[in-house]
């Protein structure tokens, strides 16, 4: 049986109110499950933002004090999301603004992230900028270790990053906080850790993954707030566009009306 012009439209406005129907129910918003991922792969990202890709890295062998961040700034991901971080600023006046630095062996900046990584940092008391021969013991030089937080232009399904306290042999609890576009918590997580100077990439991952696209903003922190507070790249799960995503889907439904139509 073949279909005029005519025909097909007739058929498409009479079928009309039950795809429209069946997208709105689709599109309503559910009951969503938020979960912790700790592991990188497990996240299953598909898109990243690299902390060098701001252009400002601090290099503790010369030191130029105007790649320093305000405490909030935009960046952008590798896939073109657009990303607002705010680091709660500091009481202390002796503490450095936040900044981003490459972790490398000695005269480098060595953390327990992988060799290499570009690690946005809260903040430091001055001192911390000499680095320290291999076994030197941790100074426990106090910096900004506030709330940080990481708020999304479109909403995800998943996000997550490596983290770390600038001081060592002191088991700290680590905080990941996941809210929606309303300000609701979807999720609150911890872990404990213990950070050092290896640079063997044993920074605990911290993620957040749901079944929908409803995480708007993740706040990161510790229980050990006078100590700097360090992530490195971090890890999305970036969700399609929401009008494409209902084109396919209505083009889709109204092929399957006119298959079954045809039959008839």
């Amino acid at each position: 049986m073949k279909f005029t012009l005519h025909q097909f439209f007739k058929l498409s406005v009479k079928y009309l109110p039950a795809i429209t129907a069946i997208i709105t129910v689709l599109s309503l918003p559910v009951q969503a499950a938020t979960f912790l991922v700790k592991e990188r792969a497990l996240l299953g990202g598909n898109d990243e933002v690299d902390w060098a890709s701001l252009g400002k890295v601090f290099n503790p062998s010369a030191p130029d004090f105007s790649v320093f961040l305000p405490n909030s700034f935009l960046a952008t991901s590798q896939g073109g999301l657009g990303l607002d971080v705010n680091i709660t600023p500091t009481n202390n006046p002796q503490i450095t603004p936040p900044f981003i630095f490459q972790t490398l062996p000695a005269p480098g900046i060595r953390t327990n992230f992988a060799q290499g990584d570009f690690i946005l940092f809260g903040g430091i008391n001055p001192t911390g900028f000499q680095p320290l021969p291999p076994g030197s013991p941790d100074p426990r030089t106090q910096g900004n270790g506030g709330p940080l937080s990481i708020s999304f232009a479109q909403p995800v399904y998943g996000a997550g990053t490596q983290i770390a306290v600038d001081i060592s042999n002191l088991e700290v609890e680590t905080f990941i906080n996941a809210f929606d576009s309303s300000n609701n918590l979807l999720g609150s997580f911890s872990v404990l850790s213990t950070s050092s100077l290896a640079l063997d990439n044993s920074a605990v991952f911290l993620g957040v993954r749901s079944d929908t696209p409803n995480i708007s903003r993740l706040v990161f922190s510790s229980s050990a707030p006078q100590y700097g507070l360090a992530i490195n790249q971090v890890s999305i799960v970036a969700a399609p566009e929401p009008t494409f995503t209902l084109a396919i889907l209505a083009f889709g439904i109204s092929g399957a009306v006119l298959k079954l139509r045809q039959r008839s």
